[in-house]
Order: C-alpha cells, then sequence, then structure tokens
C-alpha cells in the first residue's frame, strides 16, 4: 500500500474497500444499519439520561440552598459554623455546571446516534463520582466539626 501525502501529524493510508469487507466477511461481522424503531430508542434512552441529569443538577443546587440557609436557624454567636455558605454555594454551582455539561453531552450524543458512530465514555460518569465524593466529604467535615451544642434560632 501507498501511503498518502501527510496532512496532519498521523500519516493515513486506504485500504482497498474489497479488502476490508473480504476481513469483516472472514470474521463473520454482520453490518447493518439502524432502523427507525431501533434509532427512535437509542433517542428516547438519550432523553432519558439527560433528564436523569437534570434531576441531579436540580437536587444538588437544591442541597446546596438548604446548606447555604442552614446558616440562619444557627444563633450567630456560635463557634465553627463559618463552611456552611461556602459548601452550599459549591453544591450550587456543580447544579449549573451539571446543567450546562448534560445539555452539552445530550446533543453530542445526539448527533452521535444520528451519525451511527455512538461510542459511551467513561470519563463524565468517572469526573462526577469524583465531584460527588469530594462534596460529600465537604458535607461530613463540616457536620464533624461543628459544635454539639448549637442553640438554633427560629426567628
Amino acid at each position: 500500500m501507498e501511503p498518502l501525502q501527510e496532512t496532519s501529524d498521523y500519516p493515513q493510508t486506504i485500504e482497498p474497500l474489497a479488502q476490508v469487507n473480504s476481513e469483516l466477511a472472514a470474521k463473520k461481522v454482520v453490518t447493518r444499519a439502524k432502523t427507525s424503531s431501533e434509532r427512535t430508542r437509542d433517542h428516547l434512552a438519550n432523553e432519558r439520561t439527560y433528564l436523569a441529569w437534570m434531576r441531579t443538577a436540580i437536587a444538588l443546587t437544591g442541597f446546596g440552598v438548604l446548606i447555604a440557609r442552614l446558616r440562619y436557624l444557627i444563633s450567630p454567636d456560635a463557634p465553627g459554623t463559618g463552611y456552611g455558605w461556602a459548601l452550599g454555594l459549591l453544591f450550587a454551582g456543580i447544579g449549573l455546571v451539571t446543567v450546562l455539561l448534560s445539555t452539552q453531552h445530550y446533543f453530542w450524543v445526539l448527533g452521535a446516534i444520528d451519525a451511527d458512530t455512538y461510542q459511551p465514555s467513561k470519563r463524565w460518569v468517572i469526573l462526577f463520582s469524583l465531584v460527588v465524593m469530594l462534596l460529600g466529604t465537604g458535607v461530613i467535615y463540616v457536620l464533624l466539626t461543628m459544635p454539639t451544642n448549637l442553640k438554633f434560632s427560629m426567628f
């Protein structure tokens, strides 16, 4: 085979189509176009996943608001209660970032399904799991460093 002229940093070669088809036939790989119902099923699954991410983002934002607002229930002279607002703000911020990233991912998957090139990625699952673990660690830290003899004020 004769290499093509390099148009990028990576050399490229073209294999004859007949050779590729014969290799696929030898491996007994059957390729077929997706039917309309399969494509619809994939799009509906993508929408369900997007809505699940939206629910997660709403929960994170709401939990952040709750944590930030809890400081108003605690007496201002109670020691060690100064980090709750920052943790609440962090939760709310990550909730908003989740909205942006999940929307971007939804449209990326939408295009990949239409082009029939979708390949699942593990990076967002791992990244989001690490972020939630860090947030959980922050909540535990705030709870453990909060004095046990707090005075709550309702008004």
